[in-house]
């Protein structure tokens, strides 16, 4: 028998591009030197100062909340997606996040992107952002790549590429959805008035209804800046335009009736209203599927690109994102536009956004106070009757992404970075859940503390959980706070979720947890939570609750038995599918007889990364997939590609 395995492995080796081995002990020890890492943006752990703790310390203090929404004002409209931050994913870099192809998908997004399902629901990921202004499709790519970048547009201050794409884009989005509930926002290329269709063409035939609308122009209030139109470009010619692109594609027998975005402008030569103001509602009602704005509270174009403003210190921008007035003052101006939506019966989204322009802030972007931050803004924009928000994905040479996929040097042997904002995401779909009723109400509690702002979220009409903030850093005590939940009927106890760093530091950029459990930090994460769940069971009276809040820190109260057990179960994703030369992704040797692509403690419905082999939306192309072998030789299992 031995001779027979050793016979057939020689055999195979003749014609094999690669062999792969499980099982050896210890799998990682080599004689070669470990590939050097260039410090991209994305994997920068700089750290800054925390800022100084307000000089009066924080008291407890009581929060006296309606037990149903019948009775309680100024609560936000109901949010449908329990995932109300999803993703702008930049196009040219999704196949790093997403997918070389659609044979070819990044387990550790699947995973991600699985856990925000089972919290919140479906996820909303938007491709798009400055490349796709000048996207245009091509029969073929080298190296079977669904997507590439062409030369970087000088004129942009971002240095944009535009993005060059296949068709099997559209596989290879249809089979993310086909195994995580991923839906889909994709924008028509707007660089010029002579329209590119094939997007929305086949995007609508392929995707169906994980296609939620088409974007029609991006940031058209920069285009005469960044050179894209003519000086003197306007609102009013926007919507000529606008018009123009809505019946190019009627014309070509492409879904518009309410299924198209705008006007997506970024507030910085126009603001909504200059917009609103041209009649382009009443003109295009018909079209519009949802109304939308992108902006960033700031921008760090100046450090990153040498134009667009003027330079900026990291250490002195951080303390503008510690407090509640950093998400209220930035959403302020949208008010009036989220209130002229939702009078129309039309959601409002936040379509792209982030800590700052040209790629965020180092020390800032991806630590702990961001995450506290963005997590404040998401409720806040439930609260103004937001309907989503998209928190942006740009390259590796950027500070503030929510999950970056590693640098060619390193992919033989290192994993996905994880942003702290990713958490936010996270703990929001957990806060408002997938029942598409919860409702946001701005506590105000604590007599306005910018400091610790609370949320109260009602659920099918009744309270169901409760979110408290703690902005400062404080290693004395003296900030940390307790807080006596009131309302009649609470249950005898309650649990409670932690969202905190190892370090007690809102300048943390790495060792955060939430319950106790951590995605990892720098090159370590696979997408699946690690750790042992740490929820906290809270004992209370029937009318009062005291939950403690350290500072820094987060805890959403579960006040019913909906949510927060952590019994959740997480399909997760894994692979045996090479994708580089010197890149093969290992799983457990027990796991490769029986998975199909996939693991995990629950394994449900199997999956597969491959297209073709899930059926969802239209009929996919089928593709000839690379012959694998896998021969048992003593406790090694060695799997070899033909």
């Amino acid at each position: 028998m031995w001779s027979l395995a050793l016979y057939l492995i020689l055999c195979a080796l003749e014609c094999a591009r690669a062999v792969t081995v499980y099982g050896q002990q210890p799998y990682s020890a080599t004689d070669a030197p470990a590939a050097t890492a260039t410090t991209y943006a994305a994997y920068n752990t700089s750290t800054l100062e925390a800022p100084s703790p307000p000089d009066t310390p924080t008291n407890d203090f009581t929060i006296e909340l309606q037990p149903s929404n019948d009775t309680v004002t100024g609560l936000g409209i109901a949010q449908t997606y329990g995932n109300l931050w999803g993703f702008s994913i930049e196009m040219s870099v999704m196949n790093q996040v997403i997918g070389r192809n659609s044979t070819h998908l990044q387990p550790p997004f699947l995973n991600l992107m699985q856990n925000l399902v089972d919290r919140g629901g479906p996820v909303r990921i938007r491709l798009g952002g400055n490349t796709q202004e000048f996207a245009f499709m091509v029969d073929e790519l080298d190296g079977g790549k669904a997507v590439s970048k062409q030369k970087a547009d000088s004129r942009n201050p971002t240095e944009t590429p535009a993005v060059i794409y296949t068709m099997d884009m559209f596989y290879l989005m249809s089979n993310v959805s086909s195994l995580v509930d991923l839906h889909w926002i994709l924008g028509v290329p707007f660089n010029d008035t002579n329209w590119r269709l094939e997007i929305a063409q086949y995007g609508t035939q392929i995707l169906q209804d994980k296609l939620i609308a088409l974007q029609i122009g991006n940031e058209p209030d920069l285009y005469a800046a960044h050179g894209h139109r003519d000086n003197g470009y306007s609102p009013a010619t926007y919507s000529d335009e606008f018009g123009s692109c809505a019946s190019a594609l009627a014309a070509a027998d492409i879904r518009v009736q309410d299924f198209l975005i705008g006007p997506s402008v970024a507030t910085g030569d126009w603001v909504p209203e200059d917009v609103w103001n041209t009649g382009f509602i009443d003109r295009h009602r018909e079209s519009l599927g949802i109304l939308a704005v992108e902006h960033y509270p700031d921008n760090n174009c100046f450090a990153m690109y040498g134009a667009n403003g003027s330079p900026k210190v990291d250490q002195d921008e951080f303390p503008l994102f510690l407090n509640h007035t950093a998400p209220v003052s930035l959403i302020q101006p949208y008010l009036n536009s989220s209130q002229i939506a939702l009078g129309l019966g039309l959601p409002f989204y936040m379509l792209e956004t982030n800590t700052a322009s040209c790629g965020g802030f180092s020390g800032i972007s991806n630590s702990y106070g961001a995450a506290l931050w963005a997590l404040d803004y998401g409720l806040q924009l439930a609260y103004s009757n937001f309907s989503g928000g998209m928190l942006h994905v740009g390259g590796q040479n950027v500070f503030y992404n929510p999950f970056t996929a590693p640098p060619g040097s390193r992919s033989a042997y290192s994993e996905f970075t994880i942003g702290s904002i990713f958490y936010s995401a996270l703990i929001l779909g957990e806060a408002l859940g997938p029942s598409g009723t919860a409702q946001v109400l701005d506590v105000g509690g604590n007599e306005g503390s910018i400091w610790t702002p609370q949320y109260a979220i009602y659920e099918n009409g009744a309270l169901a959980r409760v979110a408290l903030f703690n902005y400062v850093t404080d290693a004395s005590g003296a900030h940390n706070y307790a807080v006596t939940i009131r309302a009649a009927g609470l249950p005898g106890s309650v649990r409670v979720k932690y969202f905190e760093s190892a370090a007690a530091s809102v300048a943390a950029v790495s060792d955060i947890s939430y319950a106790g459990q951590t995605f990892g930090n720098t090159f370590e994460v696979d997408g699946v939570l690690r750790g042992d769940l740490d929820v906290h069971t809270v004992t209370c009276d029937g009318e009062s609750c005291n939950i403690s809040v350290p500072a820094p820190g987060f805890a959403l109260v579960f006040l019913t038995d909906e949510g927060g057990s952590g019994e959740e179960s997480t399909k997760t994703f894994a692979t045996t599918a090479q994708t580089k030369t010197l890149n093969t992704a290992t799983v457990d040797p027990s796991v490769l007889a029986t998975a199909n692509g996939m693991t995990g403690k629950q394994r449900g419905q199997l999956g597969s990364t491959s297209r073709g082999s899930v059926t969802n939306g239209a009929a996919r192309m089928k593709i000839g997939l690379v012959p694998m072998t896998a021969i048992m030789l003593g406790g090694w299992i060695v799997w070899i590609w033909l």
